[in-house]
């Protein structure tokens, strides 16, 4: 049910976004609105990942980079934020030029779907559930032990390793197996 609401919130902000005239304009519409993961949440999420020194964290969908940026705040390490929308990019530069971390954080303004994160240690992701499912078979390419972490989102028939409720929102994470 909480899928379905999403999915019609989801295209009532995508509708509205696309009415919206815009001095600059996205690859293509986004698929989801931008709701942002609270910090109670982007902190278990980058804690059940267990960020360590040296990972590569990635943030496909990353709204307003809040998850990068604390992520290279508190852990000192690389991180990188993909959005298709550049509001968005705008949006987590400033962030996280505020926040200090230009030197370890970047933002591309790219399609998810067509942009290269083979060098991911770590990835987090705030989609729907088909589009979970979508990504799901690159990121099982990923480097063998690649923690997959996801807010309120499953990911089809792949089952996570680890579940947990943070303020009534859940998160999940799971490892890429050895091949």
């Amino acid at each position: 049910m909480l899928a379905a609401a999403l999915a019609v919130t989801s295209a009532q902000g995508v509708l509205a976004q696309a009415a919206q005239p815009s001095t600059t304009t996205a690859a293509r519409v986004p698929d989801v609105i931008f709701v942002p993961t609270p910090q109670d949440v982007v902190d278990a999420m980058i804690t059940m990942a267990g960020v360590r020194d040296g990972d590569v964290l990635y943030d496909l969908g990353s709204g307003d980079g809040r998850i990068p940026v604390t992520a290279a705040k508190k852990f000192k390490i690389r991180a990188v934020g993909i959005d298709i929308d550049p509001q968005r990019i705008k949006e987590a530069n400033a962030n996280a030029q505020q926040a200090g971390v230009t030197n370890a954080v970047t933002f591309k303004n790219a399609d998810l779907f067509q942009t290269d994160f083979s060098d991911a240690t770590v990835v987090t992701l705030y989609l729907l559930p088909q589009l979970n499912e979508k990504l799901m078979p690159t990121l099982k390419t990923l480097k063998p032990g690649t923690r997959i972490v996801s807010h309120a989102f499953l990911m089809g028939d792949w089952k996570p390793e680890r579940e947990q409720e943070v303020n009534g929102r859940m998160i999940y994470l799971w490892t890429v197996p050895r091949r």
